[in-house]
């Protein structure tokens, strides 16, 4: 056995731990900006290929009605309690994705490189019986009418009122509210008696019947009019959606430019650094009585690409296959437009809409323990908490609820995540590496597009030198993820989801030549 470290095959025996990385571990964090293949040493290049299947799941909640006998009243006190629902059934489908990096030394102090990955992104689709789906107009009047329309009893009266107060929304607002200033002037000025006694009557009974269906604030009928009118748009377009579930598709793609200039006596420092170039696209759609009167909600988000820039600095130490780097990347702002559909509302708009993507931190390390073996850990900051997704229309409508604009999706806390492996030689051409790792998540109050709270993993890698230059890498990671509450922007709870799991698989082809 050889007495020094042979840096290259142990490098590459942990770098297959990078292969396999798993959607939503925080926010929407996905390949996590690995920047390894520009720290490799001489020429060289990767194909990753990675494959994610998660199993995320839980049940939504019910309103349920409650009405408590009142004695001081003679009638009841009526207020909404949520009972566990439906199963949501696996709720993320399987998706994969490549990443790909070049890197060339143009003499022994400058080095150039590209990189390219997906590294934000999200992925939901609903189906079954769930409040996540569509049940069609009669499930879906039924559970608005419930927990917005607490004084309408029934789904019937809710409907009859509906009509009603469309009929009479004129006489609601002018013959009563109107009528009753006019009547007080008349009054005051002792000209009362002038008024035709049919027109006083009419007056009054129009009042009467105003009071008995909306009680005695007249000047909240238009708002229970608004209300009323919503959920019946809702109940339309929920029946015309029958049986379609939430679905999410958000990407992003990431090509980077990297400049690395070494120096000190053996040149083990560098400093590294180039622009970023980005694109997002995406596509919501909301579905089912969870999401209140946004149900039947639809989102475009017209793809956008924006440049932001990468900065970093590393240290290496051949002797013991000792290498450190600290990388930033920085935030980026997209100015996009979005088109929106709110069918409680019964509006359709495109406007401008902007979203500004996180920054990130990652520490990469690594060292020898002995001539064939690897200690590898990685270390990722992403301040999630600064982040959100706030389309216009969205926000207008949770407005009139919140008495502000809300958005789609925001998170609670930063992630952190942590890597730790261990690579061993067991032979001139085969490594193997195992590792476990943790991710903070970004809250247990998560959204209902992404309800997860971090995770633990334990991972397995193998890489095998087909030739001198070239070799193949297989890995595999599995995934025990975080129970988590989803909650709406209101902060209203609408399920539970618990003892989710998922495994991500990554296939690696990587060339290198000193």
């Amino acid at each position: 056995m050889r007495s020094s470290f042979q840096l290259k095959l142990l490098s590459l025996a942990v770098a297959t731990l990078g292969t396999a990385t798993v959607a939503n571990a925080a926010g929407l964090d996905r390949s996590g900006q690995d920047v390894s293949a520009f720290l490799q040493d001489g020429t060289y290049a990767e194909l990753v290929y990675t494959y994610v299947d998660a199993d995320v799941s839980g049940h939504g909640l019910n309103a349920v009605r409650k009405e408590t006998p009142n004695p001081a009243t003679g009638k009841p006190d009526i207020s909404t309690t949520y009972v566990q629902g439906e199963a949501t059934g696996d709720m993320t489908p399987s998706y994969d994705f490549f990443r790909y990096g070049v890197k060339a030394d143009i003499n022994d102090t400058f080095s150039v490189g590209v990189l390219y990955d997906e590294p934000f992104g999200a992925s939901v689709l609903q189906q079954g019986s769930s409040n996540f789906v569509s049940q069609g107009g009669d499930h879906t009047i039924n559970e608005l009418t419930v927990a917005a329309s607490q004084q309408l009893p029934t789904v019937q009266e809710a409907i009859n009122a509906h009509g009603l107060l469309s009929r009479k929304a004129g006489i609601l607002r002018s013959g009563v509210i109107n009528g009753g200033k006019r009547i007080e002037e008349l009054r005051q000025q002792g000209k009362l008696d002038k008024l035709p006694p049919a027109a006083l009557k009419s007056y009054e009974d129009n009042k009467k019947e105003a009071i008995e269906l909306l009680g005695p604030n007249l000047d909240g009928a238009s708002g229970t009019v608004a209300r009323l009118t919503g959920a019946i748009n809702a109940a339309n377009t929920a029946e015309a959606q029958k049986g379609q579930g939430t679905q999410v598709d958000i990407r992003t793609n990431n090509l980077t430019a990297l400049l690395g200039m070494k120096f000190g006596d053996n040149k083990q420092f560098q400093i590294y650094g180039g622009p970023s170039l980005s694109r997002v696209s995406g596509n919501v759609a909301l579905r089912g009585v969870a999401y209140s009167g946004l149900t039947g909600y639809d989102a475009r988000i017209k793809p956008d690409t924006d440049l932001g820039w990468v900065a970093g600095a590393s240290y290496s130490i051949p002797k013991i296959a000792l290498k450190a780097a600290l990388t930033y990347r920085s935030e980026i702002e997209h100015e996009s437009s979005i088109y929106e559909n709110v069918p409680a509302t019964g509006k359709e708009s495109s406007s401008k809409f902007g979203v500004k993507l996180p920054p990130s931190y990652n520490l990469d390390f690594q060292t020898g323990v002995n001539p064939t073996t690897l200690l590898s850990a990685k270390v990722r900051y992403v301040p999630w908490s600064d982040f959100e997704i706030r389309p216009p229309a969205y926000g207008a409508v949770t407005e009139r609820v919140a008495g502000k604009p809300l958005p789609i999706v925001s998170y609670a806390k930063d992630q952190w995540s942590v890597d730790v492996s261990l690579g061993k030689r067991l032979a001139p051409k085969l490594a193997v590496s195992a590792g476990i790792g943790y991710d903070s998540g970004a809250g247990k109050m998560a959204t209902t597009l992404g309800p997860i709270n971090g995770y633990y993993s334990a991972s397995l890698g193998a890489k095998y030198d087909v030739t001198k230059n070239w070799s193949v890498s297989v890995g595999g990671k599995y995934l025990k993820f975080g129970d988590a509450t989803a909650t709406l922007p209101t902060g209203q709870v609408a399920g539970h989801f618990k003892n989710n799991d998922g495994f991500a698989a990554g296939l690696k082809l990587a060339y290198q030549a000193k």
